[in-house]
């Protein structure tokens, strides 16, 4: 298994437990979806429960939860558009000093994609939720909730060059 990390941060921000996709070269998608948690009791993985077994709505103690924000320990924070591109164009610069350390090769490849890519977010930015990994570091990774076309199936968008591969 793979465990992706923020090389800023430190902080686990997903795994290949999860599907993975990649973006552009830019960016991977990783679908994720609501769960069921129950204090004390083990995680429903969200599968669908036979027709006699279902029932209605969370039970007393238990909390509804997105799997990844709940196994990462994800943190919700908020931002309007103009902190939102405070915050990237300063990442961006942080991730790009990082890879002509430790990558120079992607260093082109980087800049011409998270450019675009940076676009594409601005002009849906109303759509997005933003999450950090669990130390709530401001110059760490800020992680993008969307949903797909259905407007029920969540994702999370994660910067490429912005996790490191660790295998578990």
């Amino acid at each position: 298994m793979l465990l992706y990390e923020d090389v800023i941060a430190n902080d686990e921000m997903f795994s290949d437990a999860y599907p993975v996709k990649e973006i552009d070269d830019i960016v991977y998608e990783v679908d994720c979806q609501t769960i069921t948690v129950k204090a004390g009791a083990d995680i429903d993985i969200g599968a669908n429960p036979s027709a006699e077994e279902q029932d209605e709505g969370v039970e007393d103690g238990a909390s509804t939860v997105n799997n990844v924000v709940y196994s990462f320990r994800l943190q919700a924070t908020t931002f309007d558009k103009k902190s939102y591109l405070t915050y990237l164009k300063g990442y961006m610069k942080t991730i790009k000093a990082h890879l002509e350390k430790n990558k120079p090769e992607r260093v082109e490849a980087f800049e011409k994609g998270a450019a675009a890519y940076a676009k594409k977010i601005v002009a849906n930015f109303k759509d997005f939720e933003f999450y950090t990994g669990e130390n709530m570091n401001p110059e760490g990774m800020v992680a993008l909730l969307n949903y797909r076309e259905d407007g029920v199936t969540p994702y999370f968008t994660f910067w490429k060059d912005g996790v490191k591969e660790t295998k578990l």
